[in-house]
């Protein structure tokens, strides 16, 4: 009897004790950069190599109407909040139209707020300083470049791709390797450290956007390929060390157990750069038959893989979803698919997209969808735009597509539907209406705020229509291009406590100890897949003027030393700040790096 009572009540206790929770899925999403439709062999690309990711094409669902932004931190924007990129107020990848609004939630803020540890490896290009870094978006993790890519003006000074200096949750780091190699290698020690709770990882590389470094392994497996030109070998090599590190992704899931239960998403950010080439009617790579580039308003500028695989989720099985989708749709599915709490969230222009991933349904329901490249200080209506269907396309609001029957866009066909073109303008004006209402307000680095002592603005953010210094390249040398890049505008800044401030003006940033008389040379002059660059140029600087709320200073260059410092008391609020340099032949314009310091 006794035995029998001991029995009874370990059932008991195994009955009515609740069973654990079943853990919310992992999230992995490897986004690339400038890698397009067709640069997977997958897609039907018959000389690249991309095993890795033809693999997880057959075991994925994959959404083969799906669009990002035409360029880089548009495409990211719509990604990270689930509204239009431009009503989340980036439209540009420079001159301060770059800058994720900080009234909008985050996917990383969303994951962590539901209890998910967050990483992001590699590319944020969504501002670079506070509070718009990754670190302040909700990733508890991070190793990053600056800008949109390595060696642009905001990243560490002579980062090259090969063992440069990443941002570690805000500090300098320096790491070893190929620059994809250590975003993977730091995503797959952080997995495996985080295995026992759910995780959002978030490796965004900046291959193969350019310049073209690659590790010479990987460029010699194309060079003697006569389909490709000299800089798709280059382009190539790098997408096919990208599809390697995604095979050693997978094999970590599977070494943890984790392949299951994990979300991996595979996606790129706009249309290829480098994949295609048609020189005097030869034609060089491959585009999937679509009409348009990076930046263009035709498909081949936008829609862009995406490959989701989810086994436990029954999102699996090598299938096409040819509904319309756009980049601003996976956060609200991701809300579903995870069931992870909204409180507090903005309202998403994106929507859940999960039945069909789960084949409840067929298609989704019809809606229109605009996709545009405005690199202005204020966009333009109608500018190199799209409108969307599931199959029809309106191009600048004038040429009219069937892409079901025309993939390359090249009948135009607006004459013989003119009601279908009336439909879709008039998509286009609600969409414009919407997006708009706050075009006319930057974004501010707040300065003084306690959280981040010193902050660094950089010339890639300026505020100006004309030309910018956006990479180190043209830091040392900003007169190589076709036009100059040696302009005035200004710097949106939130001063958050009133009080005494150093501003130091500088030509080249803090890291490299250049003083003003240096003649700094280029750097890749030895890569084969380089061409011809300038060698540093002296700029003869002999003034430095700054003007913020009401102050306003001028004082004399040193030329020998490495920056000009300004002492200011400053008002709390929004200002305008502008640093100019002024040379010997009177040429003014606006300091390549500005640091802030509360005293």
């Amino acid at each position: 009897m006794r035995h029998s009572y001991w029995i009874l009540l370990f059932l008991g206790f195994l009955l009515f004790t609740p069973a654990k929770a079943k853990q919310k899925p992992n999230v992995i999403i490897v986004i690339t950069d400038d890698q397009g439709y067709g640069d997977i062999a997958a897609h039907g690309n018959q000389i690249i190599k991309t095993p890795h990711l033809d693999k997880l094409h057959s075991e994925s669902i994959r959404l083969t109407n799906f669009h990002s932004g035409t360029t880089c931190a548009p495409s990211r924007s719509g990604l990270m909040t689930g509204v239009h990129g431009h009503r989340a107020g980036v439209w540009h990848t420079i001159a301060g139209c770059n800058i994720l609004r900080e009234k909008y939630t985050a996917m990383p803020q969303v994951f962590k707020n539901n209890g998910y540890a967050t990483a992001m490896f590699g590319k944020w290009h969504l501002g670079d300083a506070y509070p718009y870094l990754p670190e302040n978006r909700g990733f508890e993790e991070t190793v990053c470049h600056g800008a949109g890519g390595i060696g642009q003006t905001p990243d560490f000074w002579d980062n090259d791709y090969f063992d440069d200096t990443y941002m570690h949750n805000g500090n300098p780091q320096k790491y070893k390797g190929y620059c994809t190699d250590v975003y993977f290698a730091e995503a797959l020690k952080y997995i495996e450290e985080k295995k026992d709770k759910p995780f959002f990882v978030y490796i965004s590389t900046n291959a193969p956007h350019g310049p073209l470094n690659v590790p010479e392994k990987y460029y010699r497996m194309y060079e003697n390929e006569n389909k490709i030109n000299a800089q798709q070998k280059a382009y190539y090599g790098m997408i096919t060390n990208i599809d390697d590190n995604v095979g050693m992704l997978e094999k970590k899931l599977v070494e943890l157990g984790l392949t299951d239960n994990t979300i991996l998403v595979f996606t790129t950010d706009n249309g290829t750069q480098y994949g295609y080439r048609n020189i005097k009617g030869q034609e060089f790579g491959y585009n999937a038959g679509m009409k348009g580039l990076k930046g263009s308003a035709y498909d081949g500028g936008h829609r862009v893989p995406f490959f989701i695989r989810w086994n436990q989720g029954g999102i699996k099985g090598g299938k096409d979803v040819e509904s319309l989708v756009m980049n601003y749709d996976v956060l609200p599915t991701f809300v579903g698919l995870c069931n992870l709490r909204k409180k507090g969230v903005q309202d998403f222009d994106g929507r859940n997209i999960e039945a069909v991933l789960k084949d409840e349904t067929i298609s989704l329901p019809q809606r229109y969808a605009v996709v545009d490249k405005n690199k202005t200080q204020q966009p333009v209506k109608w500018k190199m735009c799209s409108v969307m269907d599931e199959e029809w396309r309106l191009i600048n609001g004038k040429e009219l597509y069937n892409i079901n029957k025309d993939v390359g866009q090249i009948k135009d066909i607006a004459a013989q539907y003119p009601e279908k073109v009336k439909a879709m303008r008039d998509a286009y004006e609600k969409w414009w209406d919407y997006v708009s209402e706050d075009f006319s307000y930057f974004e501010a680095y707040k300065i003084g705020g306690g959280q981040s002592n010193e902050v660094v603005i950089t010339v890639h953010d300026l505020h100006t229509a004309s030309p910018v210094a956006w990479s180190q390249e043209l830091i040392r040398n900003p007169l190589n291009g076709k036009k100059p890049a040696l302009s005035e505008g200004y710097w949106m800044v939130d001063v958050q406590e009133e009080g005494e401030y150093e501003i130091a003006l500088r030509r080249w940033p803090k890291e490299s100890v250049y003083s003003f008389n240096e003649e700094v040379p280029q750097l890749g002059m030895d890569k084969p897949w380089y061409f011809s660059r300038p060698k540093g140029l002296k700029l003869n600087i002999n003034q430095a003027s700054l003007h913020i709320g009401n102050v306003s200073e001028v004082s004399q260059v040193d030329m020998k030393k490495e920056e000009v410092k300004f002492k200011v008391h400053l008002n709390k609020g929004r200002s305008k700040l502008e640093a100019n340099f002024k040379t010997e032949d009177d040429n003014s314009f606006s300091a390549f790096y500005v640091y802030i310091n509360k005293i």
